[in-house]
């Protein structure tokens, strides 16, 4: 395989706890391994890990890797001047890629013109609803592929469900960055029962 085949732009999606975090370090080792340098994002937004004022990527069972954030206002074209992201061999993984803007996946869609530019994230919000970056990801991308997580009741997980003291929210803000208590991953079924058994 050619690099200039591997140029293109991923999207890969999965519910909360579907390890896509893990999966997008382990694609960075993968990648270094072969040579490549990779510069891996995560939105400002994400404020959960800060290891000495450094924004870190980290996974539940234990994976980090320093990374550069990004805002909704930041170009990614001037982004990888910046960061002279122009070489053969550079690689760009995007984490929690849902809280991209519409503007910056079209912005990485032209980078991955000549380099491989992967975003992980969620599909859908907690009202079940796509996410702006997921939207125009699934609209623009050249690859896709879900990244599957089970349900307690051991069906396929698709819902994002937010909870507050224990009880299913459908209304509020979009972005609420919280602990695994505040979340909660389960299969379509389980969300309307849980919602009606509230009631």
């Amino acid at each position: 395989m050619t690099l200039g085949k591997m140029n293109k732009l991923y999207f890969k999606y999965g519910a909360m706890g579907s390890s896509k975090t893990a999966q997008a370090l382990m694609c960075r080792y993968n990648y270094i391994t072969k040579g490549f340098e990779v510069f891996l994002f995560k939105p400002k937004a994400d404020t959960r890990c800060v290891i000495d004022g450094v924004p870190m990527v980290s996974t539940r069972i234990g994976l980090t890797s320093e990374c550069i954030e990004f805002s909704k206002t930041d170009n990614f074209l001037d982004i990888c001047k910046k960061y002279d992201i122009t070489k053969p061999n550079d690689v760009i993984i995007v984490d929690e890629a849902q809280f991209l803007t519409k503007e910056q996946v079209d912005e990485l869609k032209e980078v991955s013109q000549n380099m491989p530019v992967l975003c992980y994230g969620l599909l859908t919000n907690f009202k079940i609803e796509l996410f702006e970056g997921s939207k125009r990801l699934v609209e623009i991308a050249d690859a896709l592929q879900e990244i599957k997580s089970v349900c307690k009741c051991g069906r396929k997980a698709t819902v994002n469900a937010r909870l507050i003291d224990g009880k299913i929210v459908t209304e509020g803000e979009e972005i609420v960055i919280g602990a695994e208590e505040s979340y909660e991953s389960m299969c379509y079924n389980c969300f309307k029962k849980r919602l009606s058994e509230q009631k």
